[in-house]
């Protein structure tokens, strides 16, 4: 019955919609462009709600324009109902991902904060340089270069953000900053994964693989050239920014020249090994002020270091959580491979509900959600939470006494700062599996489509902003060139563009996409207690967002 209901409603729709805007018999479904329009209402409303003067916070907008896509994939494409609800179980469920990380990542800081140990980091940092330009570049650029290599997941930001904060930078730019500066090597992230598994589906071989890699290096370099010195702009003056701009060059070329380099023997470790030798370079850089604007007579007072034992105790919780996520992200150790088996331990049918299982190492899986070819995974030890955060969290903890403040504190305090997030992420998740859900009919593949049409060669120019439109939807590179990625290669086989040349500009605009992605600003925004500002924080990294295109744009241009 319910379904003969959808049945007369979708064509009744259609035709009220057609008589409006078309003044006549309406044009065949593949020719429409009202589908596009149709599937592009809730991110607009999206868009218009959080960039408007008084706009809505994200806690409402998310929801709501999970409640509008919901309604137009049901009542307006005919998606079936079931179906449809699906996906917002798996969306809430999705959601549980990016939701531990946050509350993981708040969990370290409070507990870096209570312990005494930030202090400790903060003072070796103005050790290294009291020039503010260098402690961004160490922070913000090398120092999350490396993270985002060896995690991605957002957790770059989560990381360096309150670093920053701390070393007195406002919190607001401190998270447009850093989401712009981690966009260059996030093609790489978490140990290539956009690359060798967002590009797995389309039976590529390895040489494809690393010619792509190649050429996604050269793009997102060519990209470092404008976007790191366009994101200090957001927090210090152009005149600061031009009298340290040899620095801010040389910090730039030591992560991303090593990244080019290796990413023509290996799609998997460039942005780790970028942000190894960046990050060791730029600190020499700084320590010794080279490319820095000197002071009055020769160089600005640093403020006291830290004595070594104090600044290894403090630094061990940090060193502790990059050495855990690396070691348990690189293909050829076991740790990876065991964090992340499916391999069911126990499984329970929930008939007519699915299926779940969980592994011996806590991934759990809930197959063919409500009966639709849906599946959620959860890697409970791999996803960076409880690894490494938690672990790097009672390190400090027990490091430094927590001067008095315990463990119950820092929990409750978490718990406290992350509730309003909480809520943002669950309809942000719903909102993305609500656009990716009926295959070909699916509203992400509608878009993508239909702005692909009629460009011919004209599309290398274009085919970066779908794979930013990918990582925007789904906060995931990853998950962009796997959506995207097949569309991507279709095109150039049509328009008789070289495919790796497509794929490499599908992968780039993913990264520049990160800087704006959707939860990756609700989760930053967490981590720092900013609230009823993610709005202002999308406008203000379109603007980056648009010199990476441009940018992206000259390199094809001129053929990098």
């Amino acid at each position: 019955m319910e379904m003969r209901v959808f049945g007369l409603l979708v064509p009744l729709m259609r035709e009220r919609i057609s008589g409006r805007i078309f003044k006549g018999p309406m044009p065949a479904r593949e020719d429409c462009m009202i589908d596009v329009f149709i599937a592009a209402i809730p991110i607009l409303f999206l868009v218009v709600a959080m960039t408007a003067k008084k706009g809505i916070p994200a806690v409402v907008a998310f929801p709501i324009a999970a409640l509008i896509a919901y309604a137009s994939r049901v009542f307006f494409f005919g998606t079936d109902s079931s179906l449809a609800q699906a996906a917002v179980v798996a969306g809430l469920l999705n959601a549980l991902t990016p939701i531990s990380i946050v509350f993981g990542a708040i969990l370290f800081f409070v507990a870096m904060e209570k312990s005494g140990a930030m202090d400790v980091v903060r003072d070796w940092l103005r050790g290294i340089s009291s020039n503010r330009i260098a402690q961004v570049m160490v922070v913000a650029w090398s120092f999350q270069f490396l993270i985002e290599g060896a995690s991605g997941f957002g957790t770059p930001a989560a990381l360096a953000a309150p670093i920053l904060v701390g070393l007195g930078f406002p919190p607001l730019r401190v998270v447009v900053v850093c989401l712009v500066m981690n966009s260059v090597p996030v093609s790489f992230g978490a140990v290539g994964t956009p690359t060798w598994f967002g590009f797995g589906a389309l039976g590529l071989d390895e040489e494809s693989l690393r010619t792509i890699a190649v050429q996604t290096a050269l793009f997102n370099g060519f990209a470092a050239l404008f976007v790191p010195a366009a994101a200090l702009l957001f927090i210090a003056g152009r005149r600061e920014v031009l009298e340290n701009l040899v620095f801010v060059y040389l910090s730039i070329f030591a992560s991303v020249s090593p990244m080019i380099a290796f990413a023509a023997v290996n799609y998997e470790f460039p942005a780790v090994v970028g942000g190894v030798i960046g990050l060791f370079v730029t600190i020499v850089l700084a320590r010794m002020g080279i490319g820095l604007k000197k002071s009055g007579e020769s160089r600005e007072p640093l403020a006291a270091s830290p004595g070594v034992k104090v600044l290894f105790r403090a630094l061990l919780p940090l060193a502790a959580t990059v050495a855990i996520l690396l070691v348990t992200r690189i293909p050829a150790l076991p740790f990876r491979a065991w964090l992340t088996s499916p391999a069911p331990w126990r499984t329970v049918s929930l008939d007519p509900l699915g299926e779940l299982s969980i592994s011996r190492t806590l991934v759990v899986r809930w197959s063919n959600i409500l009966g639709e070819d849906l599946t959620w995974t959860h890697a409970l030890l791999y996803v960076p939470s409880f690894i490494p955060f938690f672990v790097a969290a009672a390190l400090a903890y027990h490091l430094f006494a927590a001067k008095g403040s315990g463990a119950g504190e820092i929990f409750a305090q978490t718990a406290h700062r992350i509730r309003g997030p909480v809520l943002a992420l669950f309809g942000a998740l719903v909102f993305v599996q609500l656009l990716i859900i009926d295959g070909e009919n699916a509203s992400t593949m509608i878009i993508g489509t239909a702005l692909a049409g009629g460009t011919g060669e004209g599309w290398r120019f274009i085919a970066p902003f779908l794979g930013a439109l990918g990582s925007f939807f789904s906060g995931s590179n990853t998950i962009s060139n796997l959506t995207f990625g097949g569309i991507q290669a279709s095109i150039a086989a049509n328009s008789g563009l070289n495919p790796h040349t497509i794929l490499a500009l599908q992968s780039a605009g993913g990264a520049m996409g990160n800087m704006v992605c959707i939860h990756n600003i609700v989760a930053v925004c967490a981590v720092l207690g900013i609230r009823r500002s993610e709005g202002k924080i999308l406008k203000k990294t379109v603007r980056p967002l648009l010199l990476y295109g441009a940018a992206l744009a000259v390199a094809v241009a001129v053929g990098i």
